[in-house]
């Protein structure tokens, strides 16, 4: 059972990470994680749930005490579920508690400021020690107290290597070798660090969080001549609801009354307003841009388009990217070397070295301490793929973890299926070529009635060219033949509908060259071919297009560096071939059944390189196998269909191909982004370590590495939420 958590003030990344491995640990928990970035944690748990819970509780309470850790999601109780109790959770407490905080922040504002002024006047005046050390001390007191009580307090908890516990080490170390103004300033600029740090995250966090901010805050409801506004969750299937021009369209309808245009650039990232007219779907998140609209409710809220959207989004932060969970494991094992490292370099070359004072060493060892925090990784590398990914799901591009956001960095093969991703998927009759005893009129009859029951894109298109009502009693006994056609009794009469492979299993003999007697030998489309009462009676030709943006996704993918595209499709090799020809694919493979298509997929996987990745661009429908078998699975189409959601690891809203080509983008961009902050923060901090030891870097430089390098590499992170696209 999965189960949600928010921990609302969680501010450290390091206890995070100490969260999520202490919580792995409990009994009956199977998975557990922490995403830092959404302030979340996530279960997956097979044993008792009160206890899993509050043991749970217990782990967050002893490593981070002040964290409020409340249940959202299924199985939440209703005011803990509710959006006005999570809009007090984002937004603030009670008035009382606001006037509470303000009083407080009032009170540190006017310490930290009294500290400052008391520092400021012991540099500018020339004490004896004493008074000196009174005056400095107090200052310090007064700016890094609370850093110091902190420290104490984890200590008592086990918590030794954490932030808290380095700074007042080497801030206290300064004191006892009579550095009192550094030891002030080192501890007066990190609180100043952490303070520019705090902003920086929140501000990303917002930025991400307004990027999807698509839910609806209510609902006017039609109760008879009476308009009530209510909470999105209180409507019901069949409800009545009035969206008036300017509002979010609440829930997922169907429209009853008015015309307007639909703004969807929130779902799919596309300008272009949607026309709206009864009987049209209005999907929840768009925005009425004109007229009144009335449109009854096909969903109730936690099944509509915005409730998944947002689910999707902000559950992506649980399925880590490799170089996170790496950037963990490293975490963990960074500071305690750098710790030994100090307590190295502050006793050890003393004792060998001659000439060398203990107080010197010391104060180098002091810069290791300042410098051995992982902060800047820890923050700055899943705010990066969390940024990308929201940043994605502007552009109509949902992306399910950050796991495969970068593993589209590393593609080298994308498969596409045919009908609906690279061609329109609307299909003509623009052949029919009956045998003699046969005229149009029949094959266009028996061809109608044979398909009348299904809602495949070629049935519609057979039924829309025969024009007329169908008459379902004259249907009996219909069978469905996986990968061949249709076999069904019409009028009295035996009628095969589908390809050559169902001809040849009844053993029904057709003319090889049929096509010639409508004038057109080389017809590329989808042959339909029919038979009665044992005898061929001719075929259908039925074509389709391909979507405006297909030929440029492929040379643009290529230029991106994927060096193998493919078709995979159950059409004939005829209509393959035509349409590999003019997109440019690497290779085409034709007339494949379903299971067919997965061992093909797994072929291709098998040529591609230990590092590579493969990527299936398919419907999200009839495509599930092979979406669930790719490395990577892209749904195209997503806009309002639920399955589509279900099976994919990225679902492209909109029916556009070259959505993949901006995911690649933003997937690259972000990577850049992860690596650059990587190489800048190990490489400062290293910097600083050498100058250190060698006694060419002092603690302001420290402070520099810890906090500055964090600050840089946030807003450098803050990068991943513009637009990347690669170049068409």
């Amino acid at each position: 059972m999965e189960m949600q958590f928010s921990l609302e003030g969680l501010c450290c990344p390091v206890c995070a990470g100490k969260i999520e491995a202490g919580i792995r640990k409990l009994e009956g928990v199977h998975h557990a994680v922490v995403d830092f970035t959404a302030q979340k944690l996530i279960l997956e748990t097979g044993g008792n749930e009160e206890t899993i819970i509050a043991r749970a509780s217990s782990i967050v309470k002893k490593l981070e005490p002040d964290i409020v850790m409340t249940r959202i999601g299924p199985g939440a109780t209703k005011p803990e579920a509710s959006h006005d109790h999570a809009h007090t959770h984002d937004h603030g407490h009670s008035h009382g508690e606001e006037h509470h905080d303000a009083r407080e922040k009032v009170f540190d504002y006017a310490r930290f400021g009294l500290g400052i002024a008391l520092f400021i006047t012991g540099m500018i005046l020339h004490l004896s020690p004493v008074p000196e050390l009174a005056l400095f001390l107090a200052a310090y007191l007064l700016i890094g107290g609370e850093v110091l009580l902190r420290a104490l307090r984890n200590i008592t908890r086990g918590q030794i290597f954490d932030e808290n516990f380095l700074m007042s080490l080497a801030t206290v170390g300064a004191f006892a070798i009579g550095e009192y103004p550094e030891g002030v300033a080192v501890m007066l600029f990190y609180q100043i660090g952490e303070a520019f740090q705090d902003h920086a995250v929140n501000n990303s966090r917002r930025s991400i969080s307004a990027l999807m901010d698509i839910r609806p805050d209510y609902v006017n409801l039609k109760r008879g001549e009476e308009i009530v506004r209510a909470d999105p969750t209180e409507a019901l299937v069949g409800d009545l609801m009035v969206v008036k021009p300017g509002e979010k369209v609440p829930l997922d309808g169907l429209v009853r009354e008015g015309r307007s245009a639909l703004d969807t650039s929130a779902l799919t990232g596309e300008s272009m307003p949607r026309d709206a007219a009864p009987g049209d779907t209005a999907l929840s998140g768009s925005i009425n841009k004109s007229g009144l609209l009335v449109i009854q409710v096909s969903k109730v809220f936690g099944e509509s388009t915005v409730s998944k959207i947002l689910d999707l989004v902000q559950n992506a932060g649980s399925k880590k990217a490799p170089i996170e969970n790496f950037i963990t494991k490293f975490a963990r094992y960074y500071t305690p070397v750098v710790v030994g490292m100090a307590v190295f370099l502050a006793i050890v070359p003393p004792l060998f070295i001659p000439g060398a004072l203990f107080s010197d060493w010391i104060n180098r060892a002091l810069v290791f301490l300042v410098v051995s925090c992982p902060c800047a990784l820890v923050i700055s590398i899943p705010l990066s793929f969390f940024g990308g990914i929201g940043g994605a799901s502007r552009q109509g591009i949902l992306v399910k973890g950050s796991n495969y956001l970068d593993a589209l960095t590393k593609v080298e093969t994308v498969v596409f299926d045919k009908t609906g991703t690279l061609t329109k998927g609307v299909f003509t009759v623009t052949e029919i070529a009956p045998e003699p005893g046969f005229t149009n009129a029949d094959l266009l009859y028996y061809a109608a009635h044979a398909e009348s029951n299904s809602s495949h894109p070629i049935a519609i298109s057979i039924q829309r060219a025969y024009g007329q009502a169908m008459d379902q009693q004259k249907i009996k006994d219909l069978e469905e033949i996986a990968g061949q056609g249709i076999k069904v009794t019409i009028d009295s009469k035996t009628v095969l509908a589908g390809n050559s492979r169902l001809l040849e299993a009844e053993n029904i003999s057709r003319p090889t060259a049929s096509s010639q007697k409508a004038g057109n030998p080389h017809f590329e489309g989808t042959l339909v071919y029919l038979a009665v009462d044992g005898v061929y009676a001719g075929h259908l030709g039925i074509s389709d297009e391909l979507k405006q943006d297909s030929v440029e996704t492929i040379r643009a993918l290529k230029a991106a560096g994927v060096t193998n595209t493919v078709m995979l499709t159950g059409d004939t090799r005829a209509v393959g071939e035509k349409i590999g020809r003019e997109l440019g694919l690497d290779r085409v493979y034709t007339e494949l059944l379903p299971h067919q298509k997965v061992e093909q997929l797994e072929i291709l996987e098998g040529e591609k390189s230990p590092g590579g990745k493969l990527v299936f661009v398919g419907d999200g429908i009839n495509d599930a196998p092979v979406l669930a078998r790719s490395d990577i699975g892209i749904a195209m189409g997503g806009l309002g269909s639920d399955a589509a959601i279900e099976a994919a690891d990225i679902v492209l809203m909109t029916d556009e191909p070259s959505k993949l080509v901006t995911a690649l983008g933003i997937a690259k961009k972000t990577r850049t982004i992860v690596t650059q902050n990587i190489v800048f923060a190990l490489g400062v901090k290293g910097i600083i370590l050498v100058l250190g030891a060698l006694g060419m870097a002092n603690m302001w430089e420290a402070v520099f590495g810890d906090v500055g390098v964090a600050f840089i590499a946030i807003l450098n992170a803050s990068r991943a939420l513009g637009k990347a696209r690669l170049k068409h």
